[in-house]
């Protein structure tokens, strides 16, 4: 990478955190210390740097992962701002909010092994960084609702599985799976 390429890259990834930070200004994460939305974003696209992902469009998608789906956020403006590519990876990651919670959570599981690679590696790096924090920074939920999460995260995961062995290994622990050939949403 020369480094005009390399300044583009850096250009357009901070672009995509100021971005995100401004989208998520009032947004609070729902864990007991209510932290500031931002540092998940933050987190997703950190977790693919330490799984050796460079990609320029997939980390400034990382950071915006969030802002269609819980900010008036557009796709148009994200297509203005950061172009077709890093507009369509969030897309492909936003839910619809208009389908009520389950439906969503069932398309995600339907969904995920047909997702682009760039795609698969967003959602591994969000359900990663959504299962690090139930665990570091727990919020009010009961066992049983924190449990539930852990094996639909994994189930979603499942579909991604393979893009990239680090995420795969790190999901892996998370979920408490130790063995090949086991899938994360079910022990």
């Amino acid at each position: 990478m020369n480094s005009t390429t390399s300044s583009n890259a850096v250009s357009c990834i901070l672009n995509a955190a100021v971005f995100a930070a401004e989208k998520h200004r009032s947004c609070r994460r729902k864990d007991s210390d209510a932290t500031p939305y931002i540092n998940h974003p933050l987190r997703v696209a950190q977790i693919l740097t330490e799984s050796e992902i460079d990609d320029t469009d997939v980390l400034a998608a990382a950071l915006l992962h969030d802002t269609i789906e819980d900010t008036k956020t557009t796709y148009e403006e994200l297509v203005e701002r950061f172009g077709p590519a890093v507009a369509s990876l969030v897309a492909e990651v936003t839910d619809d909010k208009s389908l009520e919670k389950r439906e969503r959570k069932d398309l995600q599981v339907q969904s995920a092994p047909h997702k682009s690679d760039g795609a698969k590696l967003i959602k591994l790096a969000d359900k990663a960084s959504n299962l690090e924090d139930l665990i570091d920074h727990p919020p009010a939920w009961p066992a049983e609702r924190i449990a539930e999460y852990r094996r639909w995260a994994g189930l979603v995961a499942d579909g991604c599985r393979g893009v990239n062995v680090a995420l795969d290994h790190r999901i892996a622990k998370l979920c408490g799976i130790g063995g090949e050939g086991k899938t994360y949403g079910r022990s």
